[in-house]
């Protein structure tokens, strides 16, 4: 999104201009990439730094967090520091904060320099947009957009896989330790080619006691949907607080922006039709994607056996079919009713978990990548669709707020779902354990068979046992997974109904330069 009004400098030439894309993709390439290599990873990381991996998950969600809180205040900080500046500074803080995570000794550290890390990486995506749309003459914005979204989906693609290897063959802190030198390289090739390009900087003031609503109330929802499952729900003071202090946040944010003459988020946008409806398909459907795609190398490689290498060879090729895709669904968005490629996309994404939901603890990886593969097809109709019918109708001038509040509900969202689903996942596995508990009676003949197969083995009887609990708890956790599959599934085919409510208007907004920032 666009975030600063000034007088538009003139389109770069030759070097100029491939350098200046390179430099800004890079950064755009690190951000994205710091969103999944985590997750292939968050096993290693919770074992090294002593937690569960299910509490490891504060890693994914802490970075996505700060990231939504600060991605409203990026057109504010832009137009008071300077796009290029604001940028570069956004990148070597983003440096620092990567290392800093890389050195981090314990969890409650990573999380909060997590927090951090995503924090001041909030401007780097709508600016790297903003800078690189300066850089192109207007006939060749989209292809400067089409160009920006491949970076942000080959990245997905990358990440698991090199955060698998890299997990693997060296240790975790280094999959923050490379952003250091593409970091570097990035800030320094953005400054070099944009510091003469310089937007116009004014003096605005900044809705101080809007943000820092919007940080208690996102932060206490965050925190009781994460500990929640530790502290057994409402039946602690703590998360009884955290609740009330969410609600009562809430409600006076709701009303203060709604009152506020420079609202830090701008909630009239939610008045229009297109506007809701649209926020709220993208921020739902992002929320159970997201979730499903951490929770799916968290099952692998705690409950199949599969290194954080494979893990990540299976969950990476979910962008292949989204690469290919995705130029397609851009030039014909404004041919095509958008509603169809949304529904199109929700069927698709319905199909996958479905599948998904029929896994056993027999599949074969094969079995595991089909789905994976299919759901690339799901992201390309997803993302630029739901954008274009966000944005349809908006003046150009509420263009840059209504993206960063619609990509401000998406990644709170995201955070949302992974909290959300790894609780379920782990309600649902105890219940299902103690279902098939019951079936595991040292009078039953497939239990005595069962032991003796693992005496026969050389395990002594409390050995056998064990080994017996650890089938139960594989097959608990394989039928959870699959119930959270299922329903997941479920509700995106509700969500369909909802994306035919919006009246999206052809040739509106929402062209190249608002589509990318769906990503």
């Amino acid at each position: 999104m666009s975030t600063a009004t000034f007088v538009r400098p003139e389109p770069l030439q030759g070097s100029a201009r491939m350098w200046g894309t390179v430099a800004l993709s890079a950064a755009t390439f690190m951000n994205v990439l710091d969103t999944s290599i985590a997750n292939v990873s968050l096993p290693a990381i919770a074992g090294d730094l002593g937690v569960s991996p299910n509490q490891g998950t504060w890693v994914i969600t802490s970075f996505a967090v700060a990231n939504a809180i600060a991605v409203p205040l990026t057109g504010w900080l832009s137009q008071r520091f300077g796009q290029v500046r604001l940028f570069v500074t956004s990148v070597l803080l983003f440096v620092l904060a990567s290392w800093a995570c890389g050195l981090a000794p314990s969890m409650p550290t990573l999380i909060a320099l997590r927090a951090l890390q995503g924090f001041v990486a909030g401007p780097m995506i709508p600016l790297s947009q903003a800078l690189l749309l300066s850089s192109y003459p207007p006939a060749l914005a989209g292809t400067a957009m089409a160009m920006w979204a491949m970076t942000t989906l080959v990245a997905p693609v990358m990440g698991p896989l090199l955060g698998g290897w890299i997990t693997d063959n060296m240790s975790w802190p280094w999959i923050f330790y490379i952003n250091v030198p593409v970091g570097l390289l990035a800030a320094f090739g953005a400054w070099r080619i944009y510091a003469s390009r310089e937007s116009q900087i004014r003096k605005l003031p900044i809705d101080a006691m809007g943000l820092a609503l919007l940080v208690v109330w996102i932060a206490s929802l965050q925190m009781m949907l994460d500990l929640g499952k530790e502290y057994d729900w409402f039946h602690s003071d703590l998360i009884v607080g955290l609740g009330v202090v969410f609600v009562i946040a809430f409600a006076v944010f709701l009303v203060w922006e709604l009152t506020a003459d420079h609202p830090v988020v701008d909630l009239r946008l939610f008045a229009r039709r297109n506007f809701w409806g649209g926020t709220l398909a993208t921020s739902v459907a992002y929320g159970l994607f997201f979730g499903n795609v951490v929770l799916l190398p968290l099952w692998l490689q705690q409950y199949m056996g599969y290194t954080a290498t494979d893990a990540g060879l299976v969950t990476a090729p979910v962008g292949l079919m989204a690469i290919i895709l995705s130029p397609i669904v851009g030039k014909t968005v404004h041919k095509v009713d958008p509603r169809r490629y949304v529904t199109f996309a929700f069927l698709t994404f319905g199909l996958v978990l479905w599948l998904r939901s029929r896994f056993s603890t027999q599949a074969d990886m094969f079995t595991i990548l089909v789905p994976t593969v299919i759901q690339g097809i799901a992201m390309a109709f997803f993302f630029i669709p739901l954008t274009t019918i966000t944005l349809s109708g908006i003046a150009p001038d509420r263009i840059p707020a209504a993206s960063g509040l619609t990509n401000f509900a998406r990644i709170t969202a995201g955070a949302m779902g992974t909290s959300i689903v790894t609780t379920v996942w782990e309600n649902r596995a105890a219940l299902h354990h103690a279902q098939l508990v019951e079936y595991v009676q040292r009078g039953s003949e497939a239990t005595q068979q069962a032991l003796q197969v693992y005496r026969s083995a050389g395990m002594n009887a409390e050995q056998a046992l064990a080994q017996l609990n650890r089938v139960v708890d594989q097959q608990a956790f394989m039928l959870a997974a699959n119930d959270v599959f299922y329903a997941s599934a479920a509700l995106f085919m509700l969500l369909i109904p909802l994306v035919w409510l919006t009246r999206p208007q052809r040739g509106g907004a929402g062209g190249a330069e608002a589509a990318a920032g769906a990503h």
